[in-house]
């Protein structure tokens, strides 16, 4: 497994791959893909956290059975752009997964991903029983459709002959 950045990933990614975004927490992952054409993002149901081998079991079972060609992982910066806990936390989860699959992860700023995915929910009128259980998968659909929309300016930019 390697991690790459997104221009890497861009570059390595066949036509028809779907990617899967991460939303990495203490008590649960939150899970999203995309579709075939890597332009939406759709949220999955969390995967709630054991132990980082069972974690890692059920992960790598999603991305067999939707056939996952990478991941995008949330990596909680502080406001300020410096990297706290969480951070490394989310950068020892990834290590651990080098380990286990040649898939490979890339990082992605998911500052204030969390706060969009609540702000949706809100506006969708979904209770707050049912927030607390979808907050991760909608934040997971954020950072992913953040690279989602990355992907395709390279692309176009590639396409007309410039740098992104």
């Amino acid at each position: 497994m390697t991690v790459l950045t997104i221009e890497e990933l861009a570059a390595a990614l066949q036509p028809g791959q779907a990617i899967a975004g991460l939303d990495l927490g203490t008590k649960t992952i939150g899970l999203s893909m995309s579709d075939l054409g890597r332009r939406f993002s759709t949220p999955r149901p969390v995967i709630k956290r054991e132990k980082f081998t069972i974690d890692a079991e059920v992960l790598l079972s999603f991305a067999e059975k939707e056939k996952v060609a990478g991941f995008v992982i949330g990596l909680p910066m502080n406001m300020d752009g410096s990297a706290g806990p969480r951070v490394q936390a989310t950068r020892a989860f990834v290590r651990n997964m080098e380990q286990k699959t040649a898939l490979p992860f890339v990082y992605w700023d998911e500052r204030l991903s969390t706060v969009a995915a609540e702000r949706a929910l809100l506006e969708m009128d979904v209770s707050r029983a049912k927030r607390a259980e979808r907050i991760d998968s909608a934040a997971a659909s954020f950072i992913l459709q953040g690279a989602l929309d990355r992907l395709s300016l390279l692309s176009r930019t590639a396409a007309d002959g410039f740098e992104a």
